[in-house]
């Protein structure tokens, strides 16, 4: 049993506690992919604050989301637990595209968190914490009763509801004046939720959850007019989606100012990742193969970076795989928080202040199937009518094996000396494979992960049914 126990001093003189809690914002954007910041090698997009705030922090070169989607990463990221704990495993139901092209019924999608699992907001709060989420939720109806004080625009949507600029449509955001854009506002909103924590002095916990930059595409006009006449780069040359990239940039270092403004930048770690890769007709994470769905480095390979001061040190790196399941044992230790009895992940402080991480795996688990973008966005994929079919993903050292269940191959890649995964190795290497792959049945075996087994009767038939595809 993992328990974390507060100091005897901090027990017996609560009103110390606050003074020694750090105060954490945990930056999430939606659909943004490994290189879509420009520090991290886009050759078009813009992105001073985030680039200014890596430069600030330790960034982690092989962080992980838990899924290649959105929803699942969510449950994962505010429950600390893999998606075959949680069973949040796509975004609405699991048997995406034509019927007549997949050979399993898969297993049936869970599209909540349930509430027998102890979320994150909910053991800072019980440790004194004042807690808010803003943007998207996506995980349950209301956020507030997961552990959120104050919810700012969250809900089960997984988009903005009427786009992204007012009116919102939006039952958890009041319209604002016509024409406001989105992230701006959830920063505005953010901002004076945190300076009325720092005016109370508790310590806070801030989920920003931008919606950004997931579908639909809508740029401020002169953004888009700025990138119009920018000359398109290599690998990303889309105008719009540039424009809402930098338009959630300059959210994100409003937010950062204010925090400099309030004295609040020296006692807050800020955190920033993504729930999964890049939106594949807009964007890729090159050289990284694959965009969002697919289980191939560009799909759940993400940006993350920790500024924590007195703990990291500015411009710092760690090559050290580690996942966002991580954040759940890492903050709460930090807030001086008691764990829940099962979580997933291991305690980054360490790391976080330039030690080493003992040798571990990395799991992922997808019993479902997404449909294919079409022929833009899906230069990378397996297999041309999907993103993804059932899989399960271990990642252990400089290896990684995918488990396909329709006909129970592998690959196997080793990242270090094939970054891009280009080199299936499972035939020149079937002792490592075969090693991988008894280790991820273990592990699936542990966590009670559904594997789909039953063939589906409308396998070869086309036209017998209609394709599902919600958005996602």
């Amino acid at each position: 049993m993992k328990l974390l126990v507060a100091a005897l001093s901090l027990v017996l003189l609560p009103a110390t506690l606050f003074a020694k809690q750090p105060n954490i914002l945990l930056i999430y954007a939606d659909d943004f992919g490994y290189t879509d910041i420009a520090a991290q090698g886009s050759d078009f997009y813009e992105t001073p604050n985030l680039d200014q705030l890596q430069a600030s922090a330790m960034r982690f070169t092989q962080g992980y989301s838990a899924c290649a989607n959105c929803a699942p990463s969510r449950a994962s990221l505010m429950s600390g637990l893999y998606t075959s704990r949680h069973k949040v495993y796509t975004v609405g139901n699991s048997d995406r595209g034509k019927s007549h092209q997949r050979k399993l019924i898969p297993v049936k999608n869970t599209e909540s968190l349930a509430d027998k699992f102890t979320t994150l907001p909910q053991i800072l709060k019980a440790a004194g914490y004042a807690t808010c989420h803003a943007g998207k939720w996506h995980v349950s109806s209301d956020p507030t009763q997961k552990g959120f004080d104050h919810n700012i625009g969250g809900n089960h949507t997984g988009g903005p509801r009427g786009g992204y600029f007012s009116p919102y449509n939006n039952p958890q955001l009041p319209d604002g004046p016509e024409g406001e854009h989105l992230p701006d506002r959830l920063a505005t909103d953010l901002n004076r939720w945190i300076n009325r924590q720092h005016e109370e002095k508790r310590p806070f916990f801030a989920y920003m959850s931008f919606y950004s930059v997931h579908t639909p595409i809508q740029a401020r006009d002169d953004l888009a007019a700025k990138y119009a006449k920018k000359t398109p780069g290599k690998n990303h040359q889309h105008v719009k989606y540039a424009a809402m990239v930098e338009a959630m940039d300059l959210a994100i270092g409003k937010i950062l100012k204010n925090l400099e403004q309030q004295g609040l930048a020296d006692d807050t770690i800020v955190i920033f990742s993504s729930d999964n890769g890049p939106y594949g007709p807009a964007s890729n994470a090159r050289p990284l193969r694959g965009v969002k769905g697919m289980f191939y480095e560009g799909g759940i390979r993400v940006p993350f970076f920790v500024r924590w001061p007195g703990k990291t040190t500015a411009g710092s790196q760690s090559d050290v795989p580690v996942h966002q399941l991580d954040l759940f044992p890492t903050l709460a230790k930090a807030a001086g928080a008691e764990l829940p009895e099962t979580y997933d992940g291991v305690d980054l402080r360490g790391v976080l202040g330039g030690e080493d991480l003992a040798s571990r795996s990395l799991y992922w688990h997808f019993p479902c199937y997404l449909q294919s973008y079409g022929k833009k966005g899906m230069e990378d994929a397996r297999l041309p009518k999907w993103r993804a079919t059932p899989c399960s993903v271990i990642r252990h050292g400089d290896w990684k094996l995918i488990q396909y269940f329709e006909d129970n191959s592998v690959e196997l890649f080793n990242l270090k000396a094939d970054p891009s995964e280009r080199n299936n190795l499972a035939k020149s290497q079937p002792e490592k494979a075969a090693a991988l792959l008894k280790k991820l049945s273990s592990w699936q075996t542990e966590t009670d992960a559904d594997i789909p087994t039953e063939p589906n009767p409308d396998f070869g038939k086309p036209g017998k049914k209609k394709a599902n595809k919600p958005k996602g």
